[in-house]
C-alpha cells in the first residue's frame, strides 16, 4: 500500500465518522473522537478492501475514489459501533 492511498484512506475515514456523527447525533463522540474513530475505521476499510483482492495500489482515478469509499465507509461505520456501544455502556450504568 502507498503512503498516498493511505493518507487518502485515513483522511476520508475522518471525514466519514464525522458526517456518520453529524446524522446520528445520539451516537456522536463529538469532533474529535468522530475524527479519531474515523481515522481508525479508514485505515481498516483500506486493509479490508486490500484483503479482498481490490488493487489499492498506483495512483489513478479508480484507485483514489475506491480509496475515499472504503475510507469513508470505513469510517463512518466504525464511528457508529463505538458510538453505539458507548451509548449501551452508559444506559447500563
Amino acid at each position: 500500500m502507498e503512503i498516498v492511498t493511505l493518507l487518502v484512506q485515513l483522511i476520508s475515514g475522518a471525514i466519514g465518522g464525522n458526517v456518520a456523527g453529524g446524522i446520528l447525533k445520539k451516537l456522536s463522540l463529538g469532533s474529535v473522537g468522530n475524527s479519531i474513530v474515523g481515522i481508525l475505521g479508514g485505515g481498516l476499510g483500506g486493509v479490508l478492501l486490500s484483503a479482498l483482492g481490490v488493487e489499492t495500489g498506483g495512483v489513478n482515478a479508480g484507485t483514489v475514489i475506491g480509496s475515499m469509499a472504503a475510507g469513508g465507509i470505513g469510517g463512518g461505520v466504525l464511528m457508529t459501533v463505538v458510538g453505539a456501544i458507548r451509548s449501551a455502556i452508559s444506559k447500563s450504568a
